[in-house]
């Protein structure tokens, strides 16, 4: 399972015990606020897309939306979302539980600049009834992204 790729993964930092696990459905922007008991917006979804034959994953706030003349103007091309069968497959996470962490081999991730509005936020962990709580240094930290990107709006 994907979330146990993950616990290995912070288990080298010694954050595996950061892990939150649920014994609901977190799977959704308002699943997890409703969960973790915060704000929507400081959910940090990642969404993947199929760029030039390869994955991205973009991690924004919950709040956010793509907005597709600033998603072209970074990559190049039209917002293709991968279906949850190539998202599971390329990226190593099923769609619900999608995250930056212990990504399969070649997915670029990138981070949006709608999650600077705060200090801490909660990306899933590889399972549709996960999350972690990190700061945005940390998320910069662990996710691997190559750079912030501004592909958002509605936020």
């Amino acid at each position: 399972m994907a979330i146990e790729k993950v616990k290995e993964y912070f288990k080298r930092y010694g954050m595996e015990e950061r892990i939150l696990e649920f014994d609901v459905s977190s799977a959704t922007v308002e699943l997890a606020a409703t969960v973790l008991h915060c704000e929507p917006q400081r959910i940090a979804k990642t969404l993947s897309f199929m760029v030039d034959s390869h994955a991205v994953l973009v991690v924004a706030a919950g709040d956010a939306r793509i907005d597709n003349s600033k998603y072209k103007a970074q990559f190049g091309t039209k917002a293709k979302m991968l279906s949850r069968e190539e998202a599971e497959t390329i990226v190593g996470h099923a769609v619900g539980g999608v995250c930056p962490f212990a990504v399969n081999e070649g997915v670029d991730v990138y981070l949006d600049i709608s999650l600077k509005r705060f200090e801490t936020v909660f990306p899933a962990c590889g399972s549709s009834n996960s999350a972690i709580k990190l700061t945005i240094t940390e998320l910069e930290e662990y996710s691997g992204y190559i750079g912030w990107v501004d592909v958002c709006k509605g936020y």
